[in-house]
């Protein structure tokens, strides 16, 4: 019965936990002209205890402070101060990787910093709450209501304070000011408590000019115009919703303002010059608002909505959201004349409508439950593109999301959910890359739970999650991990064991499945044999820390896989079939079997009778003779894994070609398509076949345009000598047939009325420029294509702009590689680029699009063509684009192509020395962001490249200087970049997740924060300025921290305990005392009559495996493993694969057996301890070639005072995988079966292993026996003896039998040998001081005078016949542990 969920405590702050604001306003006056803001703020605050209330501040002159109307004493200490110019502060710095620790100490000590208050205000005398107070009513805004705080130390603080030249959470230009929502940042334009979990309503009003419109978060009330002179308007605003203080905006411009003509309530406002494309941008709008109501079935969470578009050079992103209010940048706008921006700028409008719903109102209830927040907005979003751009482009924009998140997801550092990830990244998790991979691996988390629920019980569950926060009577809007899981089990009807497993596995830890498949057709069962080697994309070195939700009731010991069930889809001659029978969890190796339907026998032998019409056509025309050829030897016709997206996988399938041009040619979903083109494309010997369906898949005008694209590169990719060159001829002769007069040969004027067919023939040069012949240079034919399409290009007569069609034309002259016959074409080409240059700046295009592209390709031609165009040239054509009154973007290009000259030109210092000149210098703070990425991508292609040029230490500390400095404070991507590419100089990720925090300041949440200020918050006005502890006043021991460490703590998931390196684990075996605890069963030893195998020290690395929790029982377990023959293997055929040696991660360079495991069900009185079956582990390391024979037979537990009993026969077959790496220990394998050592000491090391290995690491104190029993033993005889009747004129036996007879003798003599060498071992295994060779009589005395009630035998078992030379054998143990019941003190 499942245990009863603890409610939820709706109080998000408890009595004296700090301080807790009920309500705020914010009064500002803005004077645009001085660039000053100032007024006031008032707060409703629950006063703590120690009667000290802590707000962030940062930018701000606080002029006075005032409680209940009355001055009072406050202290402001800001954190971001210009730091002393100390010329040895920098002097440790002298590589690479002591600069990525600086920067790590630095970054950490700034984030840390940015956590505590720094604004405390003295609220007098402390009022102490009475005991009674606990349930107190709720209001309308989810807190207290009036009645309650009278009961409450609520006191209204005001403080009165300005902004004069802000530059840090609220931006000015001209007549334009607005705010960002910033990490952080919303404490730089008003005091409050900065933090997500402090949620209040707010009232808002805003003075400024009288021409000017205040566009603010809430419902407009009223404004009111001043009578000064000149006169100003007061804009008043309320926001009825708590949200958090990050979630108010502000936007202040002479905006043009466009209601909606489908709602009311929604507006749309820019600059009047963009009137006309906002108009055609947002007409679509209604539809995404509709979509979302109609899906949520409830209203708009606020009373108003206002989308705001702001020139780009102001926007720090292209989308920053405040509470029922999102700016967006200007770039986004379009017009009905272009085509390209239409699909991407309406993606972008729907997901900040969505992120509304998640994110804004409805909130993460801790860090770790962000990702929640936005896996709902996006698979919000991509419900509105399924719905309004169609099924396929939301298929494929999910297939390419997963196809990248399985690419880069490998380390922590992608976990959705666990402390290491979220809350000691201090919400840089979101920033960058790996923001971009958690967004995107959020939606396929959720997707894959809709997929198992069904879309209308994913639906109720999102219904719920927003009714319940509309619910008046709950104070919280918030949406946590375990809640939503809770409704996938009561709503969604998903099971709980499946649940318990998919949210650590999903969304606890990183990494994705691997999955490579290959299938055989057996004609003679007519089934699919199906081999499946899983495996998974997180590191082997990489910390995956798995997320507990519930630690009291469950628990993960390892990776056991992904949960659920994937589908494998076999196309048939008579139709299709799915068969649900692979599954995520498992074995590294599985064979799996596949029934086909189709019979082929018949359809073989049947001779088509032919008919002749009257015209002489075949009546049998219709025939697919291509699928027919392909069938000729099996009823398939393709085969796909998961066809519906249901996992997110990397899913590798291997068959035949022409199967893969079945799937291309017939197989209408756009997932299937992409994987055939991709795989036809990487195929080692390109076939005129796939040449022609490649070519016959572009020409089809029914398929989707972005696959088309996708088999114009894939044809370009194919072109070639072995071919002919038919992927260009093909691509030629395509474009010729759309836009080329068949009669004159030249280019028709454009026509861009299809547009699908545009985008494919858009992509056609691209792609013809990336053809290559032998040489590695495109073919002249190539050239003189592109060069012909740019002289006669002619856009008169067609309604739409061909700006972006002229920049792919462009680019595709970057593509190009020039030989040295078609060189001459260049200057052709070059005149060309030079006339488009002219004439954009003549009437500049959409966003410099066409100038940008031109910079572009000049820069990869002189890249390419250095010996023939000179660099300085070069230089010089590009370097006026750089002035400051150029458009942005064509600025930030001209910047870009400029590094990338000074980086292949002179390195990467020189490029970092640039960049630092070029950020300093660029006055946009998102053009500072676009410069970042692009340095950190030459970062990345240096470490790819694998180059060793040096980097000074001029450049390191110049890059240094930049993140502690003022610009970086203002703009928290920059910094979080800056952060990244001194991280990836070094060699490592470019993430906080792993860096090292021993030298961190300590992390202080609010409450804390206030207590620990108020024992030195002193009152006196005299006092000195409170210092705050920091991380960076020492940094030596930041910087001594040795490489070797550094790896260390770098792997080890934040909050858990560093797992120790293998090698050290060996060692502490070692020197371990035999010791057995006062728990330990009796120990007896049994020799072993020929070699067993050593077992893999490094096993024994992993966690020591917990005793049973009764320590007065004795249990008694028995092994046996019997040596393996040919009748034993062929019983074996039938059974399934069960389990593999070596861990998940390894299996791609690991070795793996294939296991059989027969176990009928028992009912057990008690589980059996973990440590018990660690026994099947220790022997789970063979040799290449070995086999050993395993099966569960019988497992009973017997009352009091009798033995346990267990039994076990398993088969492990390793001799046809590759083998495990050897460990390095000398103790290990490798060693002891050395062929210098003597059989008989190889068998008592391996013994002796044996023995220490159970005692000192797993079972912590298990007693292992191993003796014979005749029972068995006459149980096996007699099988034996029934299967080898009827056998006695087999040759074949009877050599067999005569080698069994040669080895026993063998045997007889190793064991008198065996004898000696107990009393006098011959080899040292434990590489100890000690003398070597501890024999087991010396243990025994060892256990006797421990006073433990143990005993330790050794004795002599007669053997078995064995399997002839060749065939692979495994020894003879049997173990047995007696369980007794001891007599209770």
């Amino acid at each position: 019965m499942a245990k009863p969920r603890k409610p939820k405590n709706e109080d998000p702050k408890t009595e004296n936990s700090g301080a807790l604001v009920h309500h705020q306003k914010l009064c500002l006056s803005i004077d645009m002209d001085k660039r000053l803001l100032y007024g006031y703020t008032e707060l409703e605050i629950a006063v703590p205890e120690i009667g000290i209330v802590g707000l962030h501040a940062e930018n701000l002159g606080i002029e006075s402070v005032w409680v209940d109307g009355e001055p009072t004493e406050f202290e402001y200490y800001p954190n971001h101060q210009q730091q002393s110019e100390d010329e040895n502060r920098w002097s440790s710095v002298d590589s690479p990787s002591s600069a990525a620790d600086a920067a790590g100490s630095l970054y950490l000590s700034a984030l840390e910093k940015e956590l505590v208050p720094n604004l405390l205000i003295n609220c007098c005398k402390p009022f102490k709450i009475d005991t009674e107070q606990q349930d107190q009513p709720i209001s309308e805004n989810g807190f207290p209501s009036s009645a309650s705080k009278a009961n409450q130390n609520v006191r209204l603080v005001r403080i009165d304070y300005w902004i004069e030249k802000a530059e840090t959470g609220i931006h000015f230009k001209d007549n334009f000011l607005h705010t960002d929502n910033q990490i952080r940042r919303a404490r730089c334009w008003f005091p409050c408590v900065d933090d997500h979990s402090q949620r209040c309503c707010y009232d808002l009003e805003f003075t400024v000019a009288h021409n000017l419109v205040a566009v603010s978060t809430g419902r407009l009330l009223y404004q009111v115009l001043s009578k000064d002179n000149p006169p100003r308007k007061t804009y008043v605003y309320k926001l009825d919703v708590p949200v958090a203080a990050r979630w108010i905006s502000l936007a202040v411009a002479p905006f043009s303002i466009l209601p909606d003509h489908q709602f009311s309530f929604i507006s749309h406002m820019c600059s009047l010059p963009n009137l006309s494309k906002m108009r055609y941008t947002v007409e679509f709008f209604h539809s995404a608002f509709s979509c979302y109501k109609d899906y949520l079935s409830v209203d708009f969470p606020f009373d108003s909505y206002k989308q705001v578009f702001i020139e780009p050079e102001m926007a720090v992103s292209s989308l920053s959201l405040g509470a029922s209010m999102s700016i967006f940048s200007s770039q986004v706008l379009f017009d009905e004349k272009l085509i390209d921006q239409t699909i991407d700028a309406r993606i972008k409008l729907a997901y900040a409508l969505a992120r509304q719903w998640f994110g804004v109102y409805i909130t993460a209830e801790a860090p770790n439950d962000e990702w929640l927040l936005d896996g709902l907005a996006g698979f919000l979003t991509d419900f509105f593109i399924k719905k309004h751009l169609g099924n396929n482009e939301a298929r494929y924009r999910r297939y390419k999301a997963n196809c990248a998140v399985c690419k880069v997801d490998n380390s922590g550092a992608t976990s959705l959910s666990c402390s290491a990830s979220c809350k000691d990244l201090y919400g840089t998790q979101c920033i960058g890359l790996y923001g971009k991979i958690r967004s995107w691996k959020s939606v396929a988390v959720l997707q894959m739970l809709e997929k198992q629920m069904g879309p209308e019980s994913f639906r109720r569950i999102l219904q719920t999650i927003v009714s319940r926060a509309q619910d008046k009577s709950r104070s919280m809007k918030t949406i946590s991990t375990k809640e939503f899981r809770h409704f996938a089990n009561k709503v969604g009807n998903l099971e709980r064991p499946f649940l318990k497993d998919f949210f650590p596995r999903w969304v606890g830890s990183c990494g994705c499945p691997v999955l490579r498949m290959g299938f055989s057709y057996n004609k003679r069962k007519n089934m699919v044999e199906l081999a499946v080697l899983r495996g998974c994309t997180a590191l082997q070195t990489s910390s995956t820390s798995v997320l507990d939700i519930n630690p009291d009731t469950e628990s993960r010991d390892g990776d056991t896989g992904w949960p659920g069930m994937m589908s494998i889809r076999v196309y048939e001659l008579d139709g299709m079939y799915d068969h649900p029978i692979l599954p995520m969890a498992g074995d590294s190796w599985q064979l799996l079997e596949i029934q086909c339907h189709s019979k082929l026998a018949a359809r073989r032998f049947q001779k088509p009778k032919k008919g002749f019409r009257i015209d002489g056509s075949d009546d049998n025309g219709d025939v697919p003779s291509m699928d027919m050829r392909s069938s000729a030897e099996s009823p398939l016709l393709w085969v796909r894994a998961d066809p519906d997206m249901e996992y997110l996988a990397d899913i590798h399938f291997n068959q035949p070609i022409q199967m893969w041009i079945n799937q291309l040619e017939k197989d209408k979903d756009v997932i299937a398509q992409v994987q055939a083109i991709a795989t036809l494309e990487a195929s080692p010997q390109l076939s005129f076949s796939v040449v022609n369906a490649l070519n016959n898949f572009l020409t089809d005008s029914k398929a989707f345009w972005r696959v088309r694209i996708e088999a114009a590169f894939a044809l370009a990719s194919s072109a070639s000598k072995e071919t002919d060159f038919g992927g260009l001829l093909h691509l030629v002769k395509f474009y010729k047939s759309r836009r080329f007069d068949p009669d004159i040969g030249l280019p028709k004027p454009n026509d861009f009325y299809d547009f699908a067919e545009y985008f494919v023939l858009e992509a056609i040069p691209h792609a013809v420029a990336m053809v290559r012949s032998s040489d590695k240079k495109s073919p002249r034919e190539a050239i003189e294509f592109v060069l012909q399409l740019l002289k006669y290009n002619d856009n008169n007569g067609n309604p739409y702009s061909d700006v972006f069609w002229l920049a792919a034309l462009v680019q595709s002259v970057g593509e190009l590689e020039f030989g040295q016959q078609s060189i001459l074409l260049l200057s052709s080409l070059l005149k060309h680029i030079d006339r488009l240059l002219q004439f954009d700046s003549l009437m500049p295009s959409y966003n410099g699009i066409l100038t940008i592209s031109c910079i572009r390709t000049l820069a990869q031609i002189a890249l390419k063509l250095s010996g023939f165009v000179p660099l300085d040239r070069v230089y010089e054509l590009v370097k006026p684009f750089r002035d400051v009154k150029a458009m942005w973007q064509v600025r930030i290009e001209a910047c870009r192509a400029l590094l990338d000259l000074e980086f292949h030109c002179k390195g990467i210092d020189a490029a970092l020395l640039l960049f630092v000149k070029y950020v300093e210098e660029e006055p946009s703070l998102r053009g500072q962001l676009k410069l970042a990425t692009h340095v950190m991508r030459l970062c990345q292609m240096r470490d790819g490249l694998d180059s060793n040029d040096g980097i000074t230490s001029q450049a390191l500390v110049s890059l240094l200087c930049l993140l502690e400095g003022r610009m970086a404070f203002k703009n928290v991507f920059l910094r979080h970049y800056l952060f990244c590419i001194l991280q990836i100089l070094a060699r490592r990720p470019p993430t906080l997740h792993g860096v090292p925090r021993e030298n961190r300041t300590l992390h202080l949440s609010l409450p804390e924060a206030c207590n620990y200020q108020r024992n030195i918050f002193v009152l006196d006005p005299e006092s000195k300025p409170l210092e705050l502890p920091s991380s960076t006043q020492t940094f030596a021991q930041d910087l001594a921290l040795t490489d070797g460490l550094r790896g260390a703590i770098d792997e080890a998931p934040n909050g858990a305990p560093c797992e120790v390196p293998k090698q050290a684990h060996v060692e502490a075996l070692r020197e371990a005392p035999l010791e057995v605890p006062p728990e330990a069963p009796d120990v007896v030893l049994t020799e072993v009559p020929q070699e067993a195998p050593m077992e893999a020290p490094n096993e024994f690395s992993k966690e020591a495996d917990t005793v049973s929790n009764s320590h007065e029982r004795k249990r008694t377990i028995k092994i046996k493993v019997k040596q393996s023959s040919a009748t034993s293997r062929a019983d074996t055929d039938n059974q399934m694969v069960e389990r593999s040696i070596g861990r998940r991660t390894e299996m791609d360079h690991g070795a793996s057996s294939s296991v059989s495991v027969d176990a009928p069900q028992r009912n057990f009185a008690e589980t059996l301890s973990a440590g018990n079956q660690n026994i099947e582990e220790v022997n789970s390391w063979h040799d290449r070639g070995s086999r050993m024979t395993a099966s569960i037979g019988s497992a009973k537990f017997l009352s009091d005072g009798d033995e346990l009993v267990k039994e076990l026969q398993c088969t492990a077959d390793s001799s046809l995988v590759y083998s495990q790496p050897q460990p390095e220990d000398p103790s290990s394998s490798s060693i002891i079966q050395d062929y210098n050592i003597d059989a008989d000491a190889r068998r008592y090391a391996s013994l002796q292993t044996l023995s220490a290995a159970r005692l000192d690491g797993d079972s912590l104190g298990k007693e292992i026996s191993v003796r014979g029993k005749e029972k068995q033993r006459g149980k096996d005889k007699k099988r034996k003896r029934d299967n080898h009747k009827g056998r006695q004129d087999d040759p074949e036996y009877l050599e067999r039998k005569r080698l069994k007879k040669e080895k026993k003798r063998k045997e007889k003599e190793m064991a008198k040998r065996l004898s000696d060498v107990q009393k006098k071992p011959s080899v040292d295994l434990s590489n100890k001081k000690e003398e070597p060779g501890v024999n087991v009589a010396r243990q025994r005395n060892a256990v006797e005078s421990s006073g433990y009630n143990s005993k330790l035998e050794i004795k002599k078992t007669d053997t078995k016949p064995e399997a002839p030379e060749g065939t692979p054998g495994a020894p003879k143990i049997r173990i047995r542990i007696k369980n007794h019941i001891l007599n209770k003190s």
